[in-house]
């Protein structure tokens, strides 16, 4: 290791930046936004270090910078000449700012770009909530100190808070919350060791693709003790969970169910009460025709804490990989998000009322019912040669799309689809999905006729 990492403490200290232009600019901000008071100089003059604290050069003339460091030096003053270690006693790294949390990382001079592109892989990992937790925890230090005067405890204490409840209700944003739950944990905690409560987070997993999962939901499968998954979680959501986290499936299927869902509201309970961290991961959006609503009641129920972590739901997902613009100035002002499986089979859409609304009707699980939402629609005076496309296994590798006029799709659909799920989009948006091109090479073989 050839430089040594410290953090200096510039709160009201002097600071020079020597030199013009945007790099001494972006200097001179960095000193300042550290409580440093900045002084600025085009050219270097003898006397300029009188009481400075830090020395830093760039865009100013070779002789200056020259005489910046050598001067610096040899008065003991840090300085650093921007991309020339060679005349610099201390380097710049390049910084992940998450106040009070700071993260430099630095290539010794050898590389800055890969000590950049390091950094915006790390911005990506570190959101800005552990910014949050960082302060949190440093005003909840000295009671931590009072009541844990053992290191080995309080250690162990804060490594539970760090992974429990209570660092998650500060990532959520819950702050009122958060120190109550701290306050709950130091009045149990004569032993730090004791399991802390569970809490439960019901999670969007999205189409499919890994990569379109949040940041937030891939910390927390990074986290979890338990992921309860359903069918529509592919492998690769999976793959990101950590490798000793229990794997509980209660996938549902038409007509078929592995666990009904008042038995997944219960395991979850359980399963929090047990004090586990608790991710129950659904395909799309929890709370877009993902039940999540009912399971996050239940968990009120038992009060049981619970976050609710969005996904990119089906209809953005489907209609943004097969080109449909859900809204469109020229074709329609307004998306509705229905489902064509009712309780029981029984489809109880307001079809006249739809109808009126026109603009883009996004339809889950509606591929069996297809025949009768088409009649339905044409019923309520919807034309027969409205555009509409089903969308299968949207936002995965296996995805199939069909465009036709929605009575021709209903007759179609039966021997087109195989089994997967899908979604239906009807109106005249889903004429603007690109072009011709590109819609041929995402239908199936033998189906360009339905491209109209």
């Amino acid at each position: 290791m050839r430089h040594f990492p410290i953090f200096l403490d510039l709160a009201g200290r002097q600071a020079l930046v020597l030199g013009e232009g945007e790099v001494a600019e972006r200097k001179a901000q960095a000193l300042a936004g550290a409580g440093a008071a900045v002084t600025r100089l085009a050219r270097f003059a003898p006397g300029s270090l009188a009481g400075i604290a830090i020395a830093i050069g760039a865009g100013a003339p070779e002789a200056d910078l020259r005489a910046l460091a050598e001067a610096a030096r040899g008065l003991g003053i840090p300085v650093n000449i921007v991309d020339r270690p060679a005349l610099s006693s201390f380097i710049m790294p390049a910084l992940v700012d998450r106040d009070p949390l700071t993260i430099a990382i630095a290539s010794g001079g050898a590389a800055p770009m890969l000590a950049r592109q390091i950094r915006a892989k790390i911005e990506a990992l570190i959101p800005p909530a552990y910014g949050r937790l960082a302060a949190f925890l440093g005003q909840a230090q000295s009671e931590l100190r009072r009541q844990f005067p053992d290191l080995a405890r309080r250690r162990r204490l804060i490594e539970r808070l760090l992974g429990g409840r209570v660092a998650e209700l500060v990532f959520a944003g819950r702050a009122a919350e958060a120190s109550a739950a701290l306050a709950a944990e130091l009045a149990v905690a004569t032993d730090a060791d004791a399991p802390s409560p569970g809490m439960v987070f019901l999670v969007g997993a999205g189409p499919g693709a890994a990569d379109l999962i949040t940041l937030r939901a891939q910390r927390l499968l990074g986290a979890a003790d338990v992921i309860v998954h359903d069918r529509l979680v592919s492998d690769d959501v999976l793959d990101l969970a950590r490798r000793d986290a229990a794997r509980i499936f209660v996938g549902k299927a038409r007509a078929h169910h592995c666990l009904p869902q008042p038995e997944i509201n219960a395991l979850l309970v359980r399963l929090a009460r047990e004090g586990k961290k608790v991710v129950r991961l659904k395909g799309g959006d929890p709370f877009v025709f993902g039940r999540g609503g009912e399971e996050a009641e239940a968990l009120a129920k038992a009060g049981i804490a619970c976050e609710i972590v969005p996904g990119v739901t089906a209809a953005l997902a489907c209609a943004a990989a097969a080109g449909i613009p859900l809204t469109h100035r020229d074709a329609a002002r307004s998306v509705t998000l229905l489902t064509g499986h009712g309780k029981e089979g029984v489809i109880d859409l307001d079809f006249p009322t739809l109808v009126r609304l026109g603009g883009t009707l996004a339809i889950y699980m509606g591929i069996t019912a297809l025949p009768r939402l088409a009649a339905g629609f044409a019923a309520a005076g919807l034309a027969p040669e409205t555009p509409a496309a089903l969308i299968e296994r949207g936002g995965t590798p296996a995805q199939r799309s069909l465009f036709a006029p929605l009575a021709a799709l209903a007759t179609r659909a039966p021997a087109w689809s195989s089994g997967g799920p899908a979604l239906l989009l009807i109106g005249p948006a889903v004429a603007r999905a690109g072009t011709d091109t590109a819609r041929q090479q995402v239908a199936p073989a033998g189906l360009a006729s339905t491209l109209a």
